[in-house]
């Protein structure tokens, strides 16, 4: 049950993102500077209603709340406008008071033990505005563990996709804005890190590009990288487009969101690829809304994970 209202939750607000991105975008500025758009709001206050009837016991952990809406009448009426379009048959987003609660429903502060979704909205804020890459996000996390894990990428292919894993039964892609049967994924074969592509991010300031540019000849890697925003990274290495992606923390101090980064994780796992940090640890999502117990994401093939973990502890370490 959990697999199909994540899939159709992460579909609606997919499209709800789509068509705000083909249409009017507007953004504002968090408080560090980086834009959410009325797209961050209405998905997350469409994906967290569908949650919180589904399964009203479980909390969510997620990126935004409703602070911007309560203070401006115009962008509320916007995201509102938007949420009954793309769910027209939700009766817990039939008032805007309710659109609120639904956002701010997305402030749990996490937990080692239970059950708690992760839940990036729109993920690639800035690819999103740029036309580019990016993601809607939603994972499930039990007892520290992510179980589950659905992306949604419309700009990913002609039909778009819709990216999804459980633990143990392997991970699938099917078109995201048409019925179709699931088609398994795994990580191409791959022998050697010469072999090898990156998939890295387009802003500079998500990761250390210029250590990546050294860590990739270190390990002899002559392919040009692939360049996109947000989780869809992820999903290019489970679909076999590419073969490593490193999220190289451009300083010591930060912690990676929790929600950055669930759902790639399972379905990187789940498609024959390892995730580690840079010291080889797993991620450990039991830490509150950031991965504080690890630095860097490395995420790569099986066959070749240990080399490129040696190649970035060398080149950090």
């Amino acid at each position: 049950m959990e697999l199909q209202v994540a899939k159709q939750a992460v579909r609606t607000a997919s499209k709800l993102a789509h068509t705000v991105a083909q249409h009017h975008i507007s953004s504002i500025s968090k408080s560090d500077q980086s834009p959410v758009t009325v797209a961050d709001f209405g998905a997350q206050a469409v994906i967290i209603s569908a949650l919180k009837q589904a399964f009203p016991g479980d909390p969510v952990v997620g990126e935004e709340d409703a602070a911007a809406l309560r203070a401006d009448d115009t962008l509320a009426n916007k995201v509102w406008a938007l949420v009954k379009e793309a769910a027209p048959h939700d009766k817990n987003l039939s008032e805007r008071t309710n659109l609120f609660a639904a956002i701010d429903a997305g402030n749990y502060a996490g937990s080692a033990k239970g059950r708690q979704w992760a839940l990036d909205p729109i993920d690639g804020t800035k690819g999103f505005l740029r036309g580019g890459q990016y993601a809607v996000c939603l994972a499930l996390i039990v007892d520290s563990r992510v179980e589950l894990g659905v992306i949604g990428c419309p700009n990913l292919g002609p039909r778009g996709g819709l990216f999804s894993a459980v633990r143990g039964k392997g991970a699938f892609w099917e078109p995201l804005f048409e019925e179709s049967t699931p088609e398994k994924i795994s990580f191409r074969h791959i022998e050697s890190t010469k072999d090898a592509t990156f998939c890295e991010s387009v802003e500079s300031g998500h990761s250390a590009l210029d250590t990546q540019l050294k860590i990739a000849q270190s390990l002899g890697i002559s392919n040009p990288p692939v360049q996109m925003d947000s989780q869809a990274k992820y999903c290019s290495l489970a679909k076999g487009d590419a073969d490593i992606y490193l999220r190289l923390p451009v300083r010591m101090d930060y912690e990676e969101k929790i929600w950055d980064h669930a759902a790639g994780n399972i379905l990187i796992t789940e498609a024959g690829g390892v995730v580690t940090d840079m010291n080889g640890n797993l991620l450990d999502f039991g830490k509150g809304r950031t991965l504080k117990d690890n630095k860097g994401v490395i995420a790569a093939a099986k066959s070749i994970h240990s080399d490129v973990l040696k190649a970035v502890q060398k080149a950090l370490l």
